[in-house]
């Protein structure tokens, strides 16, 4: 095990000199660029956590390919906000949430830390049932059981020892698990690719349904736990010394992001394309949970596809409820300098699991509910990255162009406008979207 602990620290050492070398401007290449291959990797699995899983099935099997232009769009707000904490980082050597509490005044930041907890145990439930989901229908296990199951094998990987290396090899094996999952079940089931284009780039809503559920795949793909953490995993990694080594690691991050926040949108796509294909066929419409999925595979497609479904759920179920807990906790030790042992944090944000499961919620739609309380959640950190990447007192000559503050504004003021849509439709307040629109 000393051994075994050695060999991780070594990586992750090594990654280090490797990046400091890039940094200098010493290496060039795709070998310059692996060292910085990480962040956005482990970031990137809370764009395809099991609440993407349950807004995408239910997306594409009551709407078909309607909804795909959402996901384009949440991605590319993702890419751009992503990228914008990554900077952060980078520049100042802080992460967001010890900016926040160095920058703002002292109510405002305990307010914001209170909203972004909730947001936390928001994303864990999501994560942390949908890996029970998967692994109780793979293994036919009761739900209360798999959910104890997850939680010590999540503990399990959290407790990695020897740097940031090890963590993000894990990461990576899973996000990789599932992407190829979906490129198999894309050679099972193809999509009409003219509609697949075609509502990729051409907006649609269609009743106040379809609101909710925009507002669920923005909550979904674009996660306030993982702008969060983004600066967090940035800001140490590679320190750089210079203005020149910093545009240096910004021009890498830069291309990170678009790399591992692309792939992410193509496997969040092709979930919606998958349940188009095979749901939206006016007898499987209303498919809007995974259990149902599941089964309905089977007779359609096969116990194949069906077992490939499956295991990408539990990939990406396991993963992401380690980042969750990851984001948590730099959320609570940056915010409020009040640290808690790992055992306690993975204990807080099991609770609501338990709770629901023990209360017979149904599993998917409390997935999708704790989808629409991010969303409701994200303009948090957009607003306050928005505003400290604006700042040249902030981030110096890396402050935000105008162009980019401008398209962050825009970003930010799309959440905000579906937000308050989905904050009429609850209060009641008829929307402007005629039946069959």
């Amino acid at each position: 095990m000393v051994g075994q602990s050695v060999d991780m620290s070594t990586h992750t050492e090594r990654t280090i000199a490797a990046g400091h070398e890039a940094a200098a401007g010493r290496q060039r290449g795709v070998r310059a660029f692996l060292p910085f291959l990480g962040p956005a990797v482990i970031a990137s699995v809370a764009y395809m956590d099991p609440g993407n899983f349950a807004t995408n099935i239910e997306a594409g099997a009551k709407y078909g390919y309607m909804l795909l232009w959402v996901v384009v769009a949440a991605n590319v707000v993702a890419m751009l906000f992503q990228a914008l904490s990554a900077k952060l980082g980078i520049v100042t050597r802080m992460s967001l949430a010890t900016q926040c509490r160095k920058r703002f005044p002292a109510p405002v930041v305990y307010a914001m830390w209170i909203v972004s907890e909730i947001g936390a145990m928001a994303t864990d439930l999501a994560e942390f049932l949908g890996a029970a989901v998967a692994l109780s229908l793979l293994f036919h296990l009761p739900l209360l059981a798999s959910l104890t199951i997850v939680a010590i094998a999540t503990y399990a990987m959290l407790s990695l020892q020897g740097g940031f290396r090890p963590m993000e090899y894990l990461i990576g094996g899973f996000v990789g698990i599932v992407g190829v999952s979906y490129l198999i079940e894309l050679a099972i089931a193809p999509p009409d690719w003219r509609l697949f284009a075609y509502h990729s780039v051409v907006p649609r809503l269609e009743g106040p349904y379809s609101v909710m559920l925009a507002v669920g795949i923005i909550g979904a793909t674009v996660m306030p736990h993982a702008i969060y953490l983004h600066s967090s995993l940035t800001h140490d990694r590679v320190p750089a010394s210079t203005d020149a080594e910093r545009r240096r690691v910004l021009r890498f991050s830069n291309t990170e992001v678009l790399l591992a926040l692309g792939v992410a949108g193509l496997i969040n796509m092709a979930m919606v394309a998958m349940a188009a294909r095979v749901f939206h066929d006016g007898a499987h419409d209303t498919v809007a949970d995974i259990e149902t999925a599941y089964h309905t595979l089977i007779p359609l497609l096969g116990g194949a596809a069906a077992g490939v479904f499956i295991v990408s759920l539990l990939a990406s179920g396991f993963s992401s409820s380690v980042v969750g807990t990851m984001a948590g906790q730099v959320i609570m030790q940056d915010f409020v300098r009040f640290q808690t042992p790992l055992w306690l944090r993975r204990l807080v944000t099991m609770i609501p699991s338990f709770v629901v499961v023990a209360l017979g919620v149904n599993a998917t739609q409390a997935l999708v509910i704790s989808q629409v309380v991010l969303s409701l959640v994200l303009p948090v950190p957009m607003i306050a990255l928005l505003v400290l990447t604006a700042r040249r007192d902030v981030m110096g000559e890396f402050a935000n162009s105008r162009l980019t503050s401008v398209a962050a504004t825009v970003a930010a003021a799309v959440v905000l406008s579906l937000n308050a849509l989905l904050l009429l439709q609850v209060a009641g307040v008829p929307l402007p979207f005629p039946a069959g629109a």
